[in-house]
C-alpha cells in the first residue's frame, strides 16, 4: 500500500495529520502488508495513533502503550521538568496513577541515580509501565497502599498525574480518550479532584521534611488544588508551562 493510499484513508477518516501518521504507521510495519492493513483499520476505527503504534515519545523517552492504558500527554511533561529539579542521588521518588509509567521513565532516563517507584491501581497500566521501567520498582495497588511502609517519611518527589476531568466532562472527550482509555484514569469525580485530594490528603505520611508533592490539574482548577494541599499542611505553589498547556501545583512538607 502507498503513502498517499495510507493517508487518504486516514484524511477520509477524520485525521487532522494524515500524512505525518501516514509515515509513522509505514515505519513501524515495515515490509508487512498484514500488519499495515491492521494497524491502520484500527487507527481508522479510532484507536489512539499511539495505542495502535504500540508506542509514544515523551520527553525524549520511547515509552510502550499499550491498548487499555492511558496514553501520555505531553503537557505532562512539565510535571517531569518539575520533579527533577534539585533531585540528588538516591532521592526517593514515586510516581502514583503511574499510567504506562511515562514520568517514572523520564525522571529516571533524566536522573539514573534516583531510586525510582510507580504504582497504578490498574493492573493493565502496571504491566506496561514495567516495559519502561525495566528492572524497576512498579507496583499494584491504591495509591500509596501497594508501597512499603519504610518508604513512609523518606520520599523526596511524589508525582501525581490523577484523573481530573469533572464526571460529567468525560462524554465530551475526544472518542479517542473517551471509548479507549480506562475510565479510571480519566474520571476525577463530580468536581474533578476526588482522586487529587485522596492523594493530597496522604502525602505528608510519605514526604520527607522538605519532599515535594507535584499534581498535574487543570488552569482552571488550579486553586482549588493549592487549596487542597494548604488544607493538607503542604506550602502550595501554582507553575504554569504555556507552552506545553501544562497546569502543576506543587506543595512542599515540612
Amino acid at each position: 500500500m502507498s503513502r498517499d493510499e495510507v493517508t487518504g484513508r486516514l484524511r477520509a477518516a477524520g485525521c487532522v495529520f494524515a500524512e505525518d501518521e501516514a509515515a509513522l504507521l509505514l515505519g513501524e510495519a515495515g515490509e508487512d502488508p498484514v500488519r499495515l492493513e491492521r494497524m491502520l483499520a484500527a487507527r481508522v476505527s479510532g484507536f489512539p495513533l499511539e495505542q495502535v503504534l504500540g508506542w509514544a515519545w515523551f520527553r525524549g523517552v520511547r515509552i510502550a502503550v499499550a491498548p487499555g492504558v492511558f496514553v501520555p500527554r505531553r503537557r505532562t511533561e512539565h510535571l517531569v521538568e518539575l520533579a527533577v529539579e534539585g533531585l540528588g542521588a538516591g532521592a526517593v521518588v514515586v510516581d502514583v496513577c503511574c499510567g504506562s509509567g511515562a514520568v517514572a521513565a523520564a525522571v529516571r532516563a533524566e536522573r539514573p541515580d534516583a531510586v525510582v517507584w510507580a504504582c497504578d491501581v490498574d493492573e493493565r497500566a502496571t504491566v506496561c509501565a514495567e516495559l519502561n521501567l525495566p528492572g524497576g520498582r512498579v507496583v499494584t495497588g491504591d495509591l500509596f497502599a501497594p508501597l512499603p511502609r519504610e518508604l513512609a517519611g523518606r520520599v523526596r518527589v511524589i508525582t501525581a498525574n490523577a484523573p481530573y476531568v469533572p464526571s460529567d466532562a468525560v462524554a465530551l472527550m475526544p472518542p479517542e480518550a473517551r471509548d479507549h482509555e480506562p475510565r479510571t484514569a480519566l474520571d476525577g469525580g463530580a468536581d474533578g479532584l476526588s482522586v487529587q485530594a485522596r492523594v493530597i490528603a496522604q502525602a505528608p505520611d510519605w514526604l520527607a521534611p522538605g519532599g515535594v508533592l507535584l499534581v498535574e490539574t487543570s488552569r482552571e482548577q488550579a486553586e482549588r488544588t493549592a487549596g487542597l494541599m494548604g488544607a493538607a499542611g503542604l506550602a502550595a505553589r501554582v507553575s504554569r508551562c504555556d507552552e506545553l498547556d501544562a497546569t502543576v501545583v506543587s506543595g512542599r512538607w515540612g
